[in-house]
């Protein structure tokens, strides 16, 4: 393919970045009082842009091919898990399950560790449950509550437990990312969990103290309510069933009829603060629809990368990477360069990692990489890439769930920053040493 074909294949997603990019300039030189890019525009643009620039095509075929990708399986899915999580988020503020976990957290953590202690929730979550999505789902709605109790930055607090979602999804044995790399590079999980913690454990150790030092300043509210226990309960179940490793979706599930048969029997009750049946309905029904922006976007986002996968943009963009490789180090900063590439391309670190896992084991093994290092430079880089990008389906579902812009979020991920540069500096400082 050459230069010129391969470049315009990409030009949607460069226009997008730069879209972004440009609102996101504008909006903190007008220090949030400008106008802001709906996502939704965004992706439209590019998406039209990318139908219109498939030249040799008949108009039904580029829209065939677009819709293809706005309706893959694996995109369903999530949105599935958009709407799920939407009726449990609603159904449980409504009967007053986040009010009770709220009051429960002020009640043990001071003010000041509000930050450093949820970012410990999202590791172990996500190291226990294996996926980024369901530590999500069960934090961010908590998260926003909290920060709303004690007046801290919402986008902040909420990027705490997008950050820490990605420490589990990068090193749990259950994870797909991790499942997925060490087949690819044909290594044991073990082995890769043991480079892989090296590297990134430094960098949650320093994001940590950094929480700590920025929630110093947080001020405890002026009083806490009595903690509702049995409101607790729902979130309870979400957290233990996905530890136990259930399905996500039949997690959500459970939690909604749980909240929707707590708020009804309180409300027979006549205790306060609760909903008949027909509120219950009312309140997923509106959970539901708070999550249709998500789900739009979602979608172009399918049909955009689609389209672009299908123009060649994404093997171009690997035979250009892979052209230049001389020697070990090169190798794997061509594996690191593909893999993040290649993510932003897809917005899934899953299939990423599928895409160009075959091709960095061959580069690995022409170069002499350790293919214990190769499965972790993928999964670390994928895992920092998902966790930035705005249109990341873990991004959205914590926007959603917050009620706020994925840009709000995006200067606050500390972490998928800190793995990025710390797993590039293992790769220049030949880092470990021992598998390198």
């Amino acid at each position: 393919m050459s230069n010129k074909k391969g470049l315009l294949a990409l030009s949607p997603l460069f226009l997008l970045i730069l879209l972004i990019a440009v609102f996101t300039i504008h909006s903190v030189r007008s220090n949030g009082s400008g106008d802001n890019l709906s996502l939704t525009v965004a992706f439209m643009i590019s998406s039209i842009y990318a139908v219109a620039i498939s030249g040799g095509l008949p108009i039904k075929k580029r829209i065939d091919t677009y819709s293809r990708g706005a309706g893959a399986s694996n995109l369903m899915l999530m949105l599935w898990i958009y709407v799920l999580a939407g009726a449990f988020a609603a159904s449980a503020k409504a009967m007053g399950a986040v009010d009770a976990t709220v009051n429960l957290a002020l009640s043990i953590l001071p003010a000041s560790m509000i930050l450093p202690g949820l970012f410990l929730a999202a590791c172990f979550i996500s190291l226990s449950i294996g996926t980024s999505v369901g530590t999500v789902v069960a934090l961010v709605p908590i998260a926003a509550g909290l920060a709303l109790s004690v007046d801290a930055n919402l986008g902040l607090t909420v990027a705490v437990i997008v950050g820490g979602a990605y420490f589990g999804d990068n090193l749990s044995f259950i994870s797909d990312t991790t499942v997925v790399a060490t087949q690819t590079q044909e290594c044991r999980m073990s082995d890769k969990f043991r480079i892989n913690s090296l590297i990134v454990v430094p960098a949650a150790i320093i994001i940590l103290i950094v929480y700590a030092i920025m929630g110093a300043e947080t001020k405890a509210p002026t009083q806490v309510a009595e903690v509702e226990y049995i409101k607790v309960i729902p979130y309870l179940l979400v957290l233990v069933t996905a530890i136990a490793g259930m399905n996500v979706m039949a997690v959500l599930t459970m939690g909604t009829l749980l909240c929707g048969a707590i708020g009804i029997i309180e409300n027979l009750m006549g205790i306060p603060n609760s909903y008949d049946f027909f509120g219950w309905f009312s309140a997923m029904g509106n959970g539901v629809i708070s999550m249709g922006e998500l789900v739009i976007i979602a979608m172009m986002a399918g049909g955009m990368l689609e389209t672009i996968r299908e123009n060649g943009g994404i093997n171009f963009i690997i035979s250009k990477i892979t052209a230049h490789v001389k020697n070990k180090r090169g190798a794997e900063l061509s594996i690191a360069a593909l893999v993040s590439f290649v993510n932003l391309c897809t917005a899934n670190n899953t299939v990423a990692i599928l895409t160009v896992g075959n091709i960095s084991k061959k580069i690995g093994d022409k170069f002499g990489v350790d293919n214990r290092k190769a499965a972790s430079i993928l999964d670390t880089f994928s895992c920092c890439v998902q966790g930035l990008i705005p249109y990341g389906v873990q991004m959205l579902l914590a926007a959603g769930l917050a009620h706020i812009s994925p840009i709000d979020i995006l200067p606050y991920l500390y972490y998928p920053m800190a793995i990025g540069v710390a797993a590039l500096m293992a790769i220049l400082f030949r880092y470990p040493r021992r598998y390198s």
